[in-house]
Order: C-alpha cells, then sequence, then structure tokens
C-alpha cells in the first residue's frame, strides 16, 4: 500500500508528532511505500494571506526537513519505501520564483505534487482552504460560490499547463480542494465540463492524480477530493491514481479510504 501526500512537524499549521511516528503508524497499517510531501517554502515577496502566514514551511527550514527525512528513509529502509518530497504551491504570477526553487530543490527530491491553495482577485491572493468563515468573506469578495470555484478549477487547468522546468511535479493536488466547505456553500453549478477538461489535461500531459483522503474527514465536505465519480472518469482515461491521506499528524494516516473506490485503490498498490 502506497500513501503518497503526508506532512511532518516542519508544517506550521500542523502537529509536533515527530517523522518516526508516522512511519512506525504506517508500517502498523500495512503501508509499504510512503512520501513526505512538506509545503513547500513559498516565494520569498509573496505575502502568505492567512492570519498566522502558516501556510508552508520557511525557507530557513527546507534543508533540515531534506536532511531529515533522508535520515528516516535510511533508518528505516528494510521495513518500508520513503520518499522525499515536497507539495508546491502554484501561484498565479509567481511561475518564475517557484520554477527557481524547484530547480534548486529537484535533484533532491523521490516525489513531489503541484497544489493550487491560493487564488487571485484583482492583484489580492486569498487562500481557499483556511476556514469556512475565510471562503465566506472570499465569496464575498469574488461576488459569488461559482466564481471562487470556476477560478479554482482555471487556475489548477493554468497549473498543469504551464511550463515549470524538468523538476515540475507530475501529481496534481487535491483536485476539488475548492469543495472544502460545500456543505455550506454549495454551487449551484456542477462545472463538469471543465472539470473533465483538466481530467483531459493531466491524460495529456502524463500527469497523476492526487486521490486526498483528507475531504473525507472534513465536517463540511464528507467526501474525497477529488469524489469518486471522478475518480472514475480519471481511471476511463487511465490516469494514474495515487491515494494521499494528507496528514497532518500520524492519527491522520489511512484517513478516508473507507469511502474512496477501492478498485482505483487497489490498482495503486500494485
Amino acid at each position: 500500500m502506497r500513501d503518497g501526500h503526508i506532512h511532518t512537524p516542519f508544517c506550521p499549521h500542523g502537529s509536533p508528532d515527530p517523522l518516526e511516528q508516522y512511519v512506525e503508524r504506517a508500517i502498523v497499517l500495512g503501508y509499504t511505500d510512503i512520501s513526505f510531501t512538506e509545503h513547500a517554502p513559498l516565494p520569498e515577496r509573496f505575502v502568505d494571506p492567512t492570519p498566522d502566514r502558516d501556510s508552508a514551511m520557511e525557507r530557513r527550514q527546507l534543508e533540515r526537513y531534506l536532511a531529515a527525512v533522508a535520515d528516516v528513509k535510511a533508518r528505516y529502509r528494510n521495513d518500508i519505501t520513503i520518499r522525499v518530497g515536497l507539495e508546491v504551491d502554484f501561484i498565479p504570477g509567481w511561475e518564475e520564483e517557484t520554477v527557481r526553487l524547484l530547480d534548486e530543490v529537484g535533484p533532491l527530491l523521490d516525489d513531489s505534487i503541484l497544489s493550487v491553495h491560493f487564488l487571485a482577485h484583482k492583484g489580492q491572493y486569498v487562500c481557499i482552504d483556511y476556514s469556512a468563515d475565510m471562503f465566506a468573506d472570499i465569496v464575498r469578495l469574488f461576488g459569488s460560490v461559482e466564481h471562487v470555484h470556476r477560478t479554482y478549477y482555471e487556475t489548477v487547468r493554468q497549473s498543469i499547463r504551464t511550463d515549470m522546468g524538468r523538476y515540475k511535479p507530475k501529481r496534481i493536488g487535491h483536485l476539488t480542494l475548492v469543495r472544502k466547505f460545500w456543505r455550506r456553500f454549495p454551487c449551484p453549478d456542477p462545472m463538469t465540463d471543465l472539470v473533465l477538461a483538466i481530467l483531459d489535461d493531466i491524460e495529456q500531459f502524463g500527469y497523476e492524480i492526487d486521490y486526498n483522503g483528507a475531504g473525507a474527514a472534513k465536517p463540511l465536505c464528507l467526501e474525497p477530493y477529488p469524489p469518486n465519480h471522478l475518480i472514475t472518469e480519471a481511471r476511463r482515461r487511465g490516469i494514474p491514481i495515487v491515494y494521499g491521506s494528507d496528514a497532518h499528524r500520524a492519527a491522520d494516516l489511512h484517513q478516508g479510504r473507507d469511502v474512496m473506490d477501492h478498485e482505483a485503490l487497489s490498482i495503486d498498490n500494485r
């Protein structure tokens, strides 16, 4: 079994659970392959729009993080495959800075994820998954839930189509993250054509999907990112699907698997 999306004590909005605790719990659960994918440092001049500015690890921590994961990778090499990775933000307007980071750290990575957490609107950036109250503010800023969703999916599509060099991540993170609060902020338009176009792009460029269990544990979502019907569409296209717990504490490992497409997970686990 594989978990391709796990955070660490280097995450400023996560838990202090040590790397060893994640590894040992993964082994107990039967995993044979895991990726630590901490939030990569944001561009140096980018201002994190969250209240505590804690969306990603600081630049000064990057070297320590890479060394720490390499250390547990070596120590547990006879028990489990551990991949050194990062979850990299695609931020419209900051592509050059992100490419420079990827060129620097790419040779040191075994795995990586490309995710959208931030949207641009009239020169302002917002974080869509911080809290339901902040999402309400974003809806007011954008004018409608539909506009927020459309901007999110268009940004995801932009992330797939943008040339970010040889070390660009090949797995697209939590494809429907914008639905994190959908039970409080339902979107009348499912935007099926746009989401299917994103799957077509992922197929065309040979990327993977992060089948993310975290949404199933969020009370205003209660579904994986993306939901199972989109995983069915991804499988029809032959897109590789990698389960990710998106764990921010060791107890989060394995979350969501009980409501996910078990056939898709079994393909991933071969």
